[in-house]
């Protein structure tokens, strides 16, 4: 594979607050690439450097290729960033919006009327062309957010915390998209969510805490070291759960035990076959992963 973004002993201060501290990784071209950690772990400070919004103390930053700092300029056409909050003009227009980040890289006239055409067929917001952007919904909002960071078909679209407070329609929308994208131009994603079931969906992930990498894997390579299985259990008494000798949870309509891994639940089934006549096996989530790797759960975009 290889790899786009390349982020070596990266480290940024502020005061005496070490936010990102020797931190590496690599993103390779064309993946959805999750970057996971509660608020103030240091992933929007990484994001910010690696856009040129702040400097960094030391390390690299090499992305397509080249070094960020001989080559700034090139590399922030190369990338589309959607932030947690919406850098949308309130008083413009949607179209307005578009016509003038447009005009930044150098998109004019019919060319610029056909890109935002197109932009507007895939997310849905061709009717919205003439609104204020101070009078569109949450959702409408974002999916202008996202047709402002692709209008000059970047190679690396960073999303950050893209779908917080979304409704699942809208969500649905954006990640088809983003798919779609994905398959058909190889863009690559460098997501931040607190959605574990986006990142469960990835190809990659990196999990930092305190600026550092706190684990880093695929998701099943990060479910098999991090968590067990889980097995749920019907039609059966909690005498007879108990009796498992293993920790469990009452859940609806039945019980929940924790097994190590897959082969401790066939050994389960094959000596109480009578118990497992209506049962279910999973792997740990992605909540699962990030809770026994930080010892923090992320619930709505916050920390518990």
């Amino acid at each position: 594979m290889q790899a786009i973004v390349e982020i070596s002993h990266l480290t940024k201060c502020f005061g005496d607050l070490r936010a990102v501290d020797d931190l590496s990784f690599k993103v390779n071209k064309g993946e959805l690439f999750a970057f996971l950690g509660v608020n103030g772990a240091g992933k929007s400070t990484t994001i910010n450097i690696m856009c040129g919004q702040i400097g960094k103390d030391s390390g690299t930053v090499v992305i397509d290729g080249a070094d960020f700092d001989n080559a700034a300029e090139r590399i922030k056409r190369q990338m589309g960033v959607v932030f947690q909050n919406s850098v949308l003009d309130s008083a413009l227009t949607v179209y307005d919006n578009l016509v003038c980040r447009a005009a930044l890289y150098g998109i004019f006239g019919e060319k610029c009327k056909k890109r935002i055409d197109v932009l507007a067929k895939m997310l849905n917001f061709g009717h919205l062309y003439s609104r204020t952007v101070g009078k569109l919904s949450g959702g409408e909002r974002r999916r202008v957010d996202i047709a402002r960071a692709l209008i000059h078909q970047p190679k690396i679209l960073v999303l950050d915390e893209p779908t917080t407070g979304l409704d699942p329609q809208t969500r649905r929308l954006l990640w088809n998209v983003i798919t779609d994208l994905r398959q058909s131009e190889n863009m690559t994603v460098f997501l931040t969510t607190h959605y574990m079931e986006e990142a469960a969906e990835a190809d990659y992930v990196v999990i930092i805490d305190s600026g550092k990498v706190a684990a880093e894997g695929t998701p099943i390579q990060l479910k098999n070291a991090y968590t067990g299985d889980f097995i749920t259990l019907y039609g059966v008494s909690e005498q007879q759960v108990r009796g498992l000798g293993l920790a469990y949870e009452v859940t609806a309509g039945g019980f929940r035990l924790a097994v190590e891994n897959t082969r401790a639940a066939t050994e389960l089934i094959v000596r109480y076959p009578h118990l497992f006549c209506d049962y279910e096996i999973v792997k740990g989530k992605m909540d699962d992963v990030f809770l026994a790797v930080t010892g923090k759960k992320l619930i709505g975009g916050e920390q518990k």
